[in-house]
Order: structure tokens, then sequence, then C-alpha cells
């Protein structure tokens, strides 16, 4: 899980959103190692390069690998939510909530990715907590470095969605305590990997479950009660056909309907909740369609989740 992240931002850009003030509160921007391999993407795999931000501590004082605490950066991370009953997984973009901007405006209301592709205007970036390593071939060659998100028990926000998320280091002052492996103990930054209840999200379109699209629709909002036509293939025309006109009718849809939506939302208005349907034998299926065949009066269907 928090493998797939997207950070689409130029790496100017990046390097503004990662200002930081230094110990004299002097305001400072982070200086690049191997510039050249980072590569803006709106779908990152755990196999791409990714921005990572160390301390100058690794470069002036130690050899690097010592310390090996790190900070993750991304506009935000990917996570799949199991729809119960089925193999069907929807994808959400999960990240930092966004102070309001004249540019920005309401990104909750953008469905289209052109609209969505305004929203980066001052935007906080997520900050994820992590280890890092660093190989050098025996035989000579380029330095491979690595690095491992932690990860810690859902937020209550998240819990129907996936079980676990990153370690977030929510705060300037959180991601400078754990950078600072010189000033601040293992045990002292430890106290910082914890849940926090201080992200929201959105669903996305399941293009993004390729990582190979990496376009701005992999990140922008998408409307999942927007119900999509249902495609039939000629192999099974009839059988739908019979099932038209032989399958019990539908009766209080209304009824059902207010009822669904009487049931209380989350406050970003996404999530869905999927019971299990309620599985229903064989044999018993065909003693009430007999029952109802006899008694001539179809009973009205009972409503259950897809």
């Amino acid at each position: 899980m928090c493998g797939r992240t997207s950070c689409h931002l130029p790496r100017d850009v990046l390097t503004r959103a990662c200002a930081y003030h230094d110990r004299q509160g002097q305001k400072q921007l982070p200086e690049w190692r191997d510039a050249d391999k980072y590569c803006p993407s709106y779908n990152k795999s755990p196999q791409s390069d990714n921005p990572v931000l160390l301390s100058r501590l690794h470069f002036d004082k130690v050899p690097l690998g010592k310390g090996r605490r790190c900070v993750i950066l991304a506009d935000g991370f990917y996570e799949w939510q199991r729809c119960q009953g089925t193999s069907q997984r929807q994808p959400y973009f999960i990240y930092f909530p966004q102070i309001k901007t004249e540019k920005s405006g309401n990104t909750v209301n953008r469905t289209s990715p052109e609209d969505w592709e305004k929203v980066w205007d001052n935007w906080r970036l997520l900050t994820m907590a992590g280890i890092f390593d660093c190989w050098e071939p025996p035989q000579g060659g380029d330095i491979l470095y690595s690095y491992t998100i932690i990860t810690v028990d859902s937020c209550k926000g998240l819990k129907d969605i996936h079980h676990r998320m990153p370690a977030i280091l929510d705060g300037d002052e959180a991601v400078s305590k754990w950078l600072d492996f010189g000033e601040v103990s293992m045990q002292e930054a430890l106290t910082l990997i914890q849940p926090t209840e201080n992200v929201t999200f959105h669903p996305v379109s399941t293009i993004v479950n390729n990582s190979r699209n990496n376009t701005p629709e992999c990140l922008a909002p998408v409307d999942l009660l927007v119900k999509k036509e249902l495609k039939i293939s000629g192999s099974n025309q009839k059988m739908l056909q019979w099932l038209a006109t032989k399958s019990p009718k539908k009766e209080n849809s209304e009824t059902a309907q207010k009822e669904e939506s009487s049931v209380p939302q989350w406050s970003s208005q996404f999530l869905t909740k999927n019971p299990r349907p309620t599985k229903r034998g064989s044999a018993g299926l065909l003693e009430q369609w007999l029952k109802r065949e006899k008694e001539e009066e179809p009973l009205a269907k009972q409503p259950h989740c897809q």
C-alpha cells in the first residue's frame, strides 16, 4: 500500500514547495542531488525515482547512510478500496487538505482534468516518514539509493478504504525532527510515527490502475453516483430478455432510494458502503420461483448491493 503516488510538480515548483526555516529562522530552499533523475509523474510506481528529503548532516559531517531517516515527498498517494462481494477495487487519491486560493477555488467541485490542473497553486505536499539505504556495487559503478515508507494503522477516516496508511509527518516541525538525527534521538523521533486524521481524499478513475497512464485524469475527481450503462454482448441477449420478462417486477423503488439516501455519508461524500449481499442457494431460488408461478402473483424483488 501507498506505493503508488503522484508527484508531477516541475522541479523548480517542487523546490519552492519544500522551503523551510533554518535554526536561525532564515527561509531556505533544499539543494538537489542528482536532480536530472527527477521525472514528474501523475502516476509513480514503486520502481520509479521519487524525490526524498535528507538532512544536510548526511553530506557535511557523516557518511551517507548513517541515521537513515528520510521524508518522501508526493502530491498525494493512491489507495484502492475493495468492493465487498466483487473483484473490483475503487481507487482513491489521498492528500493533505489544501488552503483555498484565488487560483485553486473549490477543488471538490472540479471534475475535468483541465480544471483540476488549476488547483496546484500553493499546493501543500504530502510528507511521509521513511528510512533509506544506499548500496555501492563491489565492482564499482553508480550507487543505488532506495527508501521504504513507514506505515501505521489507518486513521478513522481511511479505515473503509484500507487498514494501513503511511506515517505522515504533519507540519514543518515534525519534518525537521524526523530528519534531524543528530539532535533528535530515535526514541523521540518514533513518537512522530502515528496515524493522522489531517488528510482528505476523493475517488479517481480506474485509469490509474495502469502505472503507464500518466495524465491529469489519474487524480481528477470522479462521481461514483453516475451509473454506467451496461454493455450487453450478443451471446447473452436472449438470457437477458428472458430475465426481463420472467423476473418479478421491482416495487417500492422510490422507498428504497429514500432509505439509501438517508444513510449517513462521510464528510467527503465519496466513500461508499458495500455490505455483502445475502447468499442464496440455487435450490432456494428454484423453490421461490415455483411458488411464485403457482400463485401467479410476482413478489417484490428485494434490493441488494451489486
